[in-house]
């Protein structure tokens, strides 16, 4: 017997109930998948990385000194980014961009809206981009003329349908990633604001993304409010990988310097180690008395290092290979919005809520872990 032979009520009961029932199916069908990627994981996972670096030499005492005090927002710093000639930075807060050279500021710009969450440096250093609450991705081009009105030259480059929370240009200044509340992350052309290609898989806002620091950049990874850290190709537009250990929002990514791993920090008060080619979890860094969540990360030149900013206003480094704490480093009089490296790894620079953005270098006593005299590995 056909469906068309049933009776009209019947036939309304089938059609609700078979949807429903496909649903469950395909979710149970999802979840022992997991399972079974998960089991599968697991046999290769045969020694923590604490172990195998048992026979490394630990780090010596750690000093890492405040050398610059940077005042000038008038509202909490959240998003900064250095500029490829190491003398310039770009920093935004709730209602500015501030870009700084050899630390004075240069140019200010008052964006039309409040909580500009995301900025970054053009790989050429002629312009900057940035964006927030008014869900688009602006790009100003930059000139030495510092009384010229940059905000007359803005251009519109991307438009998402909800925040814009973090920008980042590739390798040339003719594209731009970025990533937004509205659980997308899409790469534009800046010449024609074109989308080229849209990244979907994230089931809540989308906080944070880092290229892959390849002269390719074909990859980047992404984190949110869904727990996950995401891979990308950015050809395909595909997820190529997929990491779900987190137990709460995932505030920063940032790849390991040689790209075959990545770090992460989350509301969850842990940073973590993700190993691409295991394919798997491979380090957590964290304490019992860390009870605040980490809001950034980043490594060091080598990868020893990892530096993690949290809401408590404090910074912990964290010998990566060990997974111990080397030090502390305090200041800031609120929680700590952002943190990067120098691109030569001489200096790191962190923002927080307090208004301030503060630059340190870094003296070790003890064990000697410069590449280059005065760069911290």
């Amino acid at each position: 017997m056909s469906i068309q032979d049933v009776s009209p009520c019947v036939k309304c009961y089938i059609m609700e109930v078979q949807p429903n029932e496909t649903l469950t199916n395909l979710k149970a069908e999802s979840d022992t998948l997991k399972t079974k990627l998960e089991d599968e994981r697991a046999k290769l996972h045969d020694v923590e990385l604490h172990q195998v670096a048992e026979k490394v030499d630990g780090l010596g005492q750690f000093i890492m000194k405040t050398r610059r005090t940077l005042k000038g927002h008038g509202n909490k710093v959240l998003c900064m980014d250095w500029c490829k000639d190491k003398r310039r930075i770009v920093s935004s807060s709730q209602v500015s961009v501030w870009i700084i050279v050899t630390f004075s500021e240069e140019h200010a710009v008052t964006m039309p809206c409040t909580w500009v969450m995301a900025c970054a440096y053009a790989p050429s250093g002629c312009a900057v981009a940035c964006g927030g609450l008014d869900n688009k991705c602006s790009v100003y081009p930059l000139s030495l003329d510092k009384n010229e009105n940059l905000a007359a030259k803005k251009k519109s480059v991307a438009m998402h349908t909800n925040y814009l929370s973090a920008c980042s240009f590739t390798n040339s200044d003719m594209q731009i990633l970025t990533s937004s509340g509205d659980g997308t992350c899409a790469l534009w052309d800046v010449e024609s604001g074109q989308l080229l290609q849209s990244f979907h898989g994230h089931a809540a806002d989308v906080l944070c993304l880092d290229l892959a620091p390849s002269e390719t950049g074909n990859t980047f990874v992404s984190g949110g409010c869904d727990k996950k850290a995401n891979v990308w190709d950015m050809r395909s537009g595909q997820c190529i990988q997929s990491f779900e250990t987190h137990e709460s929002d995932i505030n920063s990514v940032r790849y390991y310097p040689s790209g075959d791993a990545f770090a992460s920090g989350s509301d969850d008060a842990t940073c973590r180690l993700y190993d691409l080619r295991a394919d798997r979890e491979v380090a957590i860094y964290s304490k019992e008395s860390i009870i605040f969540g980490a809001s950034s990360v980043d490594f060091s030149l080598s990868g020893r290092l990892l530096f993690g900013g949290y809401n408590d206003y404090t910074i912990n480094v964290w010998d990566v290979l060990k997974g111990t704490r080397v030090s502390i480093l305090f200041g800031h009089e609120n929680r700590v919005s952002t943190l990067r490296l120098s691109p030569d790894g001489t200096a790191f620079c962190s923002g927080s809520w307090d208004h301030t953005l503060r630059v340190r270098w870094a003296a070790l006593i003890g064990i000697h872990i410069f590449g280059t005299r005065g760069t911290v590995v």
